[in-house]
Order: structure tokens, then C-alpha cells, then sequence
């Protein structure tokens, strides 16, 4: 029993850390995943909670850039050595306009943007590039309610708006039965790629429901 529990231990470590890898050197990795979150529904989950100034009323976020992650074929790196400087409070307060807010900037750039091998003002410079590179479908703006919907009806409005995606470059999130994220995967000149298979995980939802912007 003791060597079955050994071995057992072997290979969930042996899979964790094929799923991530902190401290990985920076500019190693294969492709990168644009993660588009919807802000109302964040902010209706946890947003409200922390009082954030994201989901004040003077904003009308819809989908805002979570973020751009290097990713590798399988798993992804994070956290990563880099002789780069961090960011400034300039560089990060000017994402807010399409991140939410500085925090969220700097935490992108910690986690992720360390791992991408660019400045930090590089890699926020390539994430706006990539955010602004795919069209966000004008009619989740236009409710006025809450809706439920089958979340398949997000990811086709997205190909429909970017016919240069395929349904294999671009996935959507669901957490707690709402609308999460899509996720978009690019490579590093951003053109779209095929998403490695613990990406492209489609939430099946029929009813996630779906928050209105504010």
C-alpha cells in the first residue's frame, strides 16, 4: 500500500507539472492565449463584492482584456525569471481603459507578461495590439437585461465577427453558471493557431447566464 501511494504521488506530480511551471525562463513558450472577460458577469460574481472601481457605474465595460498568456503546447509557464524591469504606475493605470483597472496590469504583467521575454511596456503594448485585433461582437451591448443563453452562442458570434478564426482558435469559459471568458489563441505575431487541448475546453452550458453592461 505505502509504494501504491508513492507512486500515486510520482505521477500527480509528474501531471502538475505538465499543467504549469513557475520560475520557467522568459521568452520560452509556444503560442499565447488572449483571455477576453466579460465584465458585468465578473462583476455581478465577485467585483460587487470588493467594492471595485471596475464595476462603478461611470464605466461601461463589456469585454476587457484579462489578459495575454504564453502558453506551451501543453501547460504554461508563469512567474518567470526575467531581466526585465516591472512596470511603472503610469505604464499600468494606462491599461485600465481596456483592463479594468492598474491592478489587474500589474498582476498580468507579474504572472504572465514576465514569461513573454518583451519590457513590460512591450508586453503591454503587444496585449492592446492583440485586443484590439479581435472584434467583440456589438450585440452582447445592446441587452438590457439578464439573459440565459447556451454559451455556444458566444463563441459563434465571435467567428461570425472574426471570419479568420476557427472554431479550434477560440474557446469560452463558464464559471458558477455564468459567461466567463473567450479565448483566443495566437502566436506570437498573433495570428490565429489551433489551441493546445487543455485550452480548447468548451463551457456546454445551455442556460449560463449572461449580465447586461451597465
Amino acid at each position: 500500500m505505502r509504494r501504491l501511494i508513492l507512486a500515486l504521488g510520482v505521477v500527480v506530480a509528474g501531471l502538475s507539472g505538465q499543467a504549469r511551471a513557475d520560475g520557467e525562463q522568459a521568452g520560452e513558450f509556444d503560442y499565447y492565449v488572449l483571455a477576453l472577460s466579460w465584465s458585468p458577469n465578473w462583476c455581478a460574481l465577485e467585483g460587487d463584492a470588493r467594492n471595485s472601481d471596475q464595476c462603478h457605474t461611470r464605466h461601461d465595460h463589456g469585454w476587457i482584456l484579462h489578459g495575454l498568456w504564453p502558453q506551451f503546447h501543453r501547460g504554461w509557464p508563469s512567474y518567470c525569471r526575467t531581466v526585465e524591469a516591472p512596470p511603472s504606475r503610469r505604464m499600468t493605470a494606462g491599461m485600465e481603459d481596456v483592463m479594468g483597472s492598474s491592478g489587474l496590469a500589474w498582476h498580468q504583467w507579474k504572472k504572465h507578461g514576465t514569461c513573454s521575454g518583451l519590457s513590460a511596456a512591450g508586453y503591454f503594448e503587444l496585449s492592446r495590439t492583440a485586443y484590439t485585433a479581435v472584434t467583440r461582437p456589438p450585440v452582447f451591448r445592446k441587452l438590457t437585461r439578464s439573459v440565459t443563453l447556451p454559451a455556444s452562442l458566444i463563441e459563434d458570434a465571435f467567428l461570425q465577427e472574426n471570419p479568420d478564426l476557427e472554431h479550434d482558435q477560440v474557446t469560452v469559459t463558464c464559471r458558477d453558471h455564468h459567461i466567463q471568458e473567450v479565448r483566443v489563441c495566437l502566436s506570437k505575431d498573433l495570428s490565429p493557431v489551433p489551441c493546445g487541448r487543455d485550452v480548447i475546453k468548451d463551457c456546454t452550458l445551455k442556460d449560463a447566464r449572461f449580465e447586461p453592461v451597465r
